[in-house]
Order: structure tokens, then C-alpha cells, then sequence
């Protein structure tokens, strides 16, 4: 907890889980975090050794923050942290999320039972950001990457992806392009945990 009980530090580890993000794109993401209280967080987390600052290389040359490996250890923490906290009765799949905690959610909720025998690479575009998952072997392996090869890829914002996924909104909230049959099954392949009480 000295390491990480710091408003907001999971969070950014959260955020960084998924490869390097650029200041502007963290604070974007984290909702009601300030400048200062985020160059605070990720000063602190740079010194324990959680988080470095790089370099894109050229054409982007730009500064981005990312997890370093022992930073990256506590991301299945925080995935378990993320499925404890679905579990509470004011729980709300609808409410506003980051690309990076969709993503998280699909791969902390996946059901291996209802998962088993498909084998597919499902995209997902969250504006500039795109994730191409792979479901195999009951599990989703996760990449940031560009959209190829996909048989299916959701478009749309993260929250309203997220509504469509967790919350059983209609397809017509997002974009969805490729196997729709295929679509159909994956939304339901994360069923959110049973609430306390």
C-alpha cells in the first residue's frame, strides 16, 4: 500500500497497462484527476520504479509514460480489484470508462466456459486507439495494434462499448463490422460477477 495507496496511482498503472500513453491521453482518461495531482502521481511512481519516462521513436519523437516491468506485475491486482468492485450493488456497466478499462474488463470477466472452442482476433477501435484480442483457449490475450485480420470490430465510444458488452445495450449504440453471429456470441462471453447482498 506505500507503493501504490496513493490517490489515483492504480489508476494510471491501470492506464499504462497496455503500452505507453502520452500526458495528455492519461489525464483525458483518468476523470476529475488535475495536472498537478497527475504529474504528482506519476513523479512518485517513476521514483519507486513503476513507471519510466520514454521517447517514441521518429516519426512521433514524442514524451510518453510508461509501465515498467515490475510496474506491469501489479496489472492482474487490478484486474482482480476491478472484478471485486463489479460485484457491489451500485455497480453500473454504463457509466463512463477508459479504452484501457474495456479492454481490461473483457479480459478479467471472460468466461473459459463460455469461451471454449472459439477461436477468433475481435478489434476494437476507441477513436484513435485500437486493440486487436484474440480469443482462444477460454482466455483473451490483448494487444494495442492496428485493426487487421479481425473477424469482428466494435467502433464506438468506450463507455458506449462497454454499455453494449456488461450492460446488454443494442448493437445500434456502436458500430459493429464483420460476423455479426460471431458479435452476438462474444458480447456474451463476459457475464459481470453476482452482487453482494
Amino acid at each position: 500500500m506505500e507503493l501504490l495507496g496513493e490517490r489515483w496511482a492504480m489508476l494510471v498503472l491501470r492506464e499504462l497497462a497496455y503500452g505507453p500513453r502520452r500526458f495528455s491521453e492519461l489525464k483525458a482518461d483518468l476523470t476529475g484527476i488535475s495536472a498537478n495531482v497527475l504529474t504528482q502521481r506519476l513523479t512518485e511512481l517513476e521514483g519507486r520504479g513503476l513507471v519510466r519516462k520514454t521517447r517514441l521513436p521518429p516519426p512521433a519523437s514524442i514524451q510518453v509514460y510508461e509501465a515498467t516491468e515490475w510496474g506491469l506485475e501489479v496489472v492482474p491486482l487490478i484486474a482482480s480489484l476491478g472484478r471485486w468492485a463489479a460485484r457491489s450493488p451500485s455497480h453500473n456497466p454504463a457509466l463512463n470508462m477508459s479504452h484501457v478499462s474495456v479492454v481490461m474488463s473483457l479480459q478479467t470477466l471472460i468466461s473459459p466456459a463460455l469461451a471454449e472452442g472459439l477461436d477468433a482476433r475481435i478489434g476494437f477501435q476507441f477513436g484513435d486507439t485500437s486493440y486487436v484480442t484474440t480469443v482462444h483457449g477460454g482466455r483473451l490475450d490483448v494487444e494495442r495494434a492496428r485493426l487487421e485480420n479481425c473477424d469482428v470490430v466494435f467502433t464506438g465510444a468506450p463507455s458506449a462499448v462497454a454499455a453494449v458488452i456488461h450492460g446488454g445495450a443494442p448493437f445500434d449504440l456502436i458500430r459493429v463490422d464483420g460476423d455479426v453471429e460471431l458479435a452476438r456470441r462474444f458480447v456474451k462471453l463476459f457475464p459481470l460477477p453476482p452482487k453482494v447482498g
